[in-house]
């Protein structure tokens, strides 16, 4: 394969390709190998620091030259190793000589002179793999491809192994080798942790993924003596790997958190590196570890680790004496820690003033700059967008739960002015962490009737459902499910800016959680809402498309589904004049939950999930809500809810409904799901006994068969 630059720039360095830069090339031809090993040389010194005369090389062919040199058997190991240099320094130039590099098969060469039984020219090859590695437009897979492919290894022999056993030459092949490790560990699937923004790199692949590879070869117990190293670069590196090995992986956290280092704990060596007399970089890195270590459960959210050391310590890092790299790092970790636990989002919350420290992040760039400071204007330029997502995020895991928060939060100097703005801003990761942020303080009915109102949250909300990614479109998705709830005042103008259309497309999403928002949302605003919306949401949604909902084969599709046809079938006017209309269709989607084509466990209603079933039975008994004859309460639902047997055409099917065990049932003591369901059925039984209908409950079974001819036996 040809080694060159991308055209447009290969034409104009070649404009700029000097008599000196061609001279270097020619001598790499020399017959005499002193003159070749000093050609190298020379090469080496020109190119220090010099993006324009490695530029030229590459374009005039160094590369395939300098690799031949390195794995040619008669050249000596100083001039292997002097080629080494050489390639290294190249690679620390631009992405394109990167490329340029690759395409020549710079990795399998580099990988084969790491056979070479000389130490320094090990040293050279993995310092250039190390820069290969580290630059963004390296696949990280050729790390894990199997040697022989790659190079003349022998056809059982794997990279990974080799680069364990060689951890133990030198300081120099611990510090690369880690730093290699760290660069290439990435997550293949995703993660149901719940905070989106990964700090990880996802790989769509299928086969484990990188950090059980490296797991399984012994990382752990190669790695963990190095955070003792005399060498602050190599404990670094250390570091650095287990923080990526540990995230989202309970395997190797549970491993961690039981290794042992000179007598002492891993999570120890880790909180002794967060001391403050410690580098920034060493103490962000041992919090990163904790914080991993303890959202993957190897570590309590309420161990003194945690809640007196690394919390703390990030919550430092967010300060504005840090750089403003550290305060976006120490930030989004910071969120990742607290966003599952309401504790720890209460101690954040009052620690150093976090939540007005925060506000500290928008003030990037100032507006006045001095001509003296067009560098650091060019820095926060740079980082502002970094700097409002990393508060964005945080602000969203602090007002996950506590309503106090969210509205210290909100009452934070132009706060919802910000936050709304971010939803326009050019940057896609800053506006998917700003839906998130309004995400998390939607969740407040207080806020959601006042400043959600005050700031008509809503506009730019729809806007942001018209035309976006589907990363965002879940979480946008998310917050309009509660602003169309009946509390809501932004409810019924959203209603009157097409979002029903809106909605009934993200239901024929390919992507299930996009599925359930929509109709989440769908459900939410047919509660207690009038017979024409109503009516607008059959007709959008259409009955083949209800049908396609009520087979998904998502559970929380079905089960909002049924919650939509609860609904929308809940007053009796509105139960004649939808039934008059989509009676046939909508009886024919609630028999294809009772008898359809799904699982045996959804075809006989025995799920396990409480929820599907009490959806289903609210189903049926809203088909038989009469508002006009025998009034009875039932006991923890609205006293207005009144039911009778409806007329032979809506229950002129078979229904088998399997109930938990009769008895652990009946006598549940505590609250839940199964008490509400459990009403419904005694209630519903209880009217049809009054009507003198017949109804069979299987007590060895739990079914509940319903039909023309009944018996009534209760056993």
């Amino acid at each position: 394969m040809a080694c060159l630059l991308e055209p447009p720039l290969r034409m104009s360095v070649l404009s700029e390709v000097t008599a000196s830069s061609r001279h270097y090339v020619d001598r790499l031809f020399d017959p005499d190998p002193q003159n070749v090993l000093q050609g190298v040389i020379d090469m080496k010194n020109a190119v220090i620091g010099n993006n324009k005369q490695k530029a030229n090389l590459i374009v005039l062919g160094a590369v395939p030259r300098l690799l031949y040199l390195l794995q040619q058997e008669t050249s000596s190991t100083e001039l292997k190793t002097e080629c080494a240099v050489v390639l290294g320094s190249l690679a620390m130039g631009t992405e394109n000589n990167v490329k340029s590099l690759l395409d020549c098969h710079i990795i399998p060469a580099l990988l084969q002179g790491l056979l070479s039984p000389d130490l320094k020219f090990i040293e050279a090859c993995l310092r250039c793999l190390r820069t290969v590695f580290i630059s963004p437009v390296t696949p990280e897979e050729l790390l894990y491809t199997p040697a022989y492919l790659l190079t003349g290894w022998r056809q059982d022999a794997t990279v990974i192994p080799h680069l364990m056993a060689l951890l133990s030459r030198s300081r120099y092949t611990q510090e690369y080798i880690c730093q290699i490790f760290s660069h290439c560990c990435k997550l293949r699937h995703w993660h149901s942790c719940g905070f989106k923004s990964s700090p990880q790199p996802l790989l769509g692949a299928n086969g484990p993924d990188h950090q059980t590879i490296l797991f399984n070869h012994g990382a752990v117990q190669n790695i963990a003596h190095l955070l003792t190293s005399v060498s602050y670069k190599v404990r670094m590196q250390a570091l650095k790997c287990f923080s990526v090995l540990a995230f989202e992986n309970p395997q190797v956290s549970m491993t961690l958190v039981n290794v042992l280092v000179d007598g002492e704990l891993l999570p120890q060596i880790f909180v002794k590196m967060l001391q403050r007399d410690k580098p920034i970089e060493m103490q962000l890195t041992s919090a990163k570890c904790l914080t991993y270590m303890c959202r993957a459960g190897a570590i309590r959210t309420d161990d003194n680790c945690i809640v007196l050391k690394t919390l703390p310590c990030l919550v430092r890092m967010c300060s504005k004496e840090r750089l403003l790299e550290e305060r976006v790092e120490g930030a989004e970790t910071l969120a990742y820690l607290i966003e599952p636990d309401v504790e720890l989002q209460r101690i954040a919350s009052i620690t150093d003033h976090l939540i007005a420290m925060l506000a500290d992040y928008f003030k990037y760039p100032s507006s006045v700059s001095a001509i003296t400071d067009i560098k650091r204007l060019d820095h926060d330029l740079k980082h502002a967008h970094e700097l409002r997502q990393a508060a964005f995020k945080l602000y969203a895991s602090l007002g996950a739960n506590d309503e106090d928060i969210r509205k210290k939060i909100i009452e934070t100097e132009n706060m919802m002015d910000r936050i709304v703005n971010g939803l326009s801003e050019s940057s896609i990761k800053v506006r998917l962490a700003a839906v998130r942020c309004l995400h998390s303080l939607s969740r407040s009915v207080q806020q959601l009737r006042t400043s959600f109102q005050d700031h008509a949250v809503w506009k730019p909300l729809m806007k942001v459902l018209q035309n976006a990614p589907d990363e965002i479109l879940v979480v946008a998705s998310s917050m309009l499910c509660n602003l169309l709830l009946e509390f809501s005042p932004s409810k019924e103008p959203i209603l009157e800016s097409g979002a029903i259309e809106l909605l009934c497309g993200l239901t024929q999403s390919e992507n299930p959680a996009l599925r359930v928002n929509g109709i989440w949302a769908l459900m939410n605003m047919a509660f207690q809402a009038e017979q024409k919306i109503k009516a607008d949401i059959l007709r959008g949604l259409s009955t083949e498309q209800l049908f396609r909902l009520l087979s998904d084969s998502d559970v929380n599709v079905l089960m909002k589904t049924l919650g939509l046809l609860r609904n929308l079938l809940s007053t009796r006017p509105h139960i004649d004049k939808i039934m008059s209309t989509h009676g046939k269709q909508i009886m024919q989607a609630v028999t294809l939950i009772l008898e359809g084509e799904h699982n045996i466990e959804v075809k006989e209603q025995g799920h396990s999930n409480v929820k599907l079933q009490l959806a289903a039975m609210f189903c049926i008994s809203n088909l038989v809500w009469n508002e006009e004859e025998g009034k009875r309460e039932l006991p923890g639902f609205s006293s207005q809810r009144q039911f009778k047997p409806a007329c032979s055409s809506h229950l002129s099917f078979i229904g088998k409904i399997s109930l938990p065990e009769q008895n652990s049932f009946l006598a549940r003591e505590d609250p839940g799901p199964n008490v509400q369901a459990q009403l419904v059925i005694k209630f519903f039984l209880l009217v049809l006994v009054k009507k003198k209908k017949k109804i069979c409950l299987n007590g060895s079974t739990g079914q509940l068969v319903l039909g023309r001819e009944w018996v009534y036996q209760l056993c």
